[in-house]
């Protein structure tokens, strides 16, 4: 339990950053409105292809998109851990009471929180440019679970990376070189029936594209239950993995100080 109250403390500690400068929630959504909105307006004219299979492209383009807000902002989850050590702030917690465990649980914590928000603003704009979400409040709670873990798991990957690197250099090279081929690699903007072979093969063992395919899914009129439990299931253990590599990061940093 103290472990728990502890972490609770550390993401409240980071929500009140961000409470400060609430226009990094908003800087954060640029990019996915981008997509939605241009993207959705210049290749809407793809759901006519034969195969297709969607009746609206910003319908089908609207839970990727959410996916993809959840990815741009997870990866900057460690540029805040890279502040604090190149602050002090770090080594100060160190020797508090403060659980170990608990100081990177909730970046990690706040991170979720935030893709929370993200997600129900990129939904609601989606709606209002004429996308629709036939699996009713269900499949949109289901599409925002998915963007959370995702983006916990991307976000417990970031902090890890900053633990090793300690460079913001390091980190934004890594960030960008990691997040628009898996968003590209994924069913994010195209169906798997019109993507190229070697494309669609990668696209199976891709952790976006498992968040997209259960999101897209539980917000269609027949949710496939069975494989949206599957990639959620994925999802969850994918951040056990990635949480318990930025212990590891942390255990290294904490013996190196």
């Amino acid at each position: 339990m103290t472990t728990l109250r502890h972490m609770g403390y550390m993401a409240l500690r980071d929500l009140r950053a961000l409470w400060r400068q609430p226009w990094y929630v908003v800087a954060t959504l640029v990019q996915p409105v981008i997509w939605l909105l241009l993207f959705g307006e210049l290749f809407k004219r793809v759901a006519d292809l034969p195969g297709f299979a969607h009746e609206s492209y910003i319908a089908y383009l609207a839970p990727g998109v959410v996916i993809m807000s959840a990815l741009f902002s997870s990866g900057w989850s460690g540029m805040a851990t890279i502040e604090d050590i190149d602050r002090g702030v770090t080594d100060r917690l160190l020797v508090s009471p403060v659980s170990r465990g608990a100081i990177i649980a909730g970046r990690v914590t706040q991170s979720a929180v935030v893709i929370v928000i993200q997600s129900v603003i990129m939904i609601g704009l989606a709606l209002a440019v004429g996308a629709s979400f036939p699996g009713g409040v269900v499949g949109v709670l289901v599409l925002i679970l998915v963007s959370a873990l995702l983006g916990a798991g991307f976000a417990a990957l970031s902090n890890s990376l900053a633990l090793v690197t300690r460079q913001e250099e390091s980190l934004i090279g890594a960030v960008t070189l990691v997040v628009l081929p898996l968003t590209f690699l994924s069913t994010a903007l195209m169906t798997a029936d019109l993507l190229p072979g070697w494309m669609h093969t990668v696209a199976k063992y891709n952790p976006v594209n498992w968040a997209i395919e259960a999101g897209r899914s539980a917000t269609a009129a027949n949710p496939d239950w069975g494989m949206i439990a599957g990639y959620t299931a994925l999802l969850a253990a994918g951040l056990v993995l990635a949480s318990t590599l930025a212990t590891q990061a942390f255990r290294a940093y904490q013996r190196s100080v």
